[in-house]
């Protein structure tokens, strides 16, 4: 059985070089702002539970 000591050769071709990530514009920079924001709205205000969370603040304002 043929074992290979030299593992250098065949030289590896060189890896292709990264692609530069899209940039988001002002626009989108904007609009992704105000989707994280609902995003976040929507889990303090709607969670799957029910309204678990709204129950919660109702009771500690009742002492």
């Amino acid at each position: 059985m043929f074992v290979n000591f030299n593992g250098d050769w065949p030289p590896q071709p060189e890896p292709p070089p990264r692609p530069t990530p899209p940039r988001l514009d002002k626009r989108a920079r904007t609009r992704f702002t105000w989707v994280i924001a609902f995003n976040l709205l929507l889990l303090l205000l709607m969670p799957l539970a029910g309204v678990t969370l709204f129950d919660a603040v109702v009771a500690l304002f009742r002492g």
